[in-house]
């Protein structure tokens, strides 16, 4: 089998989208999304998407920055694209946004967005020592490649 560090993947490769219907169940008394609902649905598009980059189980070490911006409702759709930024050593770095849409007039807008940052594990559950390398291809991809860094160092200061 062939090392997984010389192994490179883009963020196409893993990117992951899921789509929801909000329902009462998911929702306060006034028919708004519950904002951990939402954080559940993403970090679960999150996990999908470390983990078929990783090809490891992995876990959520933090969210950063998760700005709710505008409520879903019930009977919305909710699509959820997870987006891989940048590997470390044994973590990594996943953009994600949830957008939602009115049924009748198909008008979609952020409802949300926040870093995740996930690190893949070992059979043992000990952090993993071999995360496939990332090549972003887009000039956003670089972008967000390139600043995945400052945030990481300003994650390890709080």
């Amino acid at each position: 089998m062939k090392n997984k560090l010389n192994r490179i993947k883009t963020p196409k490769d893993s990117e992951t989208i899921v789509t929801e219907v909000v329902c009462p169940n998911d929702t306060n008394p006034m028919g708004i999304l519950q904002g951990g609902k939402l954080v559940q649905w993403m970090d679960i598009a999150s996990a999908v998407c470390a983990q078929n980059h990783a090809e490891h189980i992995c876990v959520t070490a933090s969210i950063d920055n998760v700005l709710f911006k505008t409520p879903a409702k019930i009977g919305d759709i909710v699509t959820i694209k997870a987006k891989m930024t940048r590997t470390f050593n044994s973590s990594m770095e996943i953009f994600v946004q949830a957008w939602a849409k009115k049924v009748v007039s198909q008008k979609a807008y952020l409802i949300n967005e926040a870093y995740f940052t996930f690190v893949a594990i070992d059979d043992n559950g000990n952090p993993a020592n071999e995360i496939i390398a990332i090549k972003p291809k887009t000039i956003d991809e670089k972008k967000q490649f390139d600043e995945a860094a400052k945030r990481k160092t300003a994650r390890l200061k709080k």
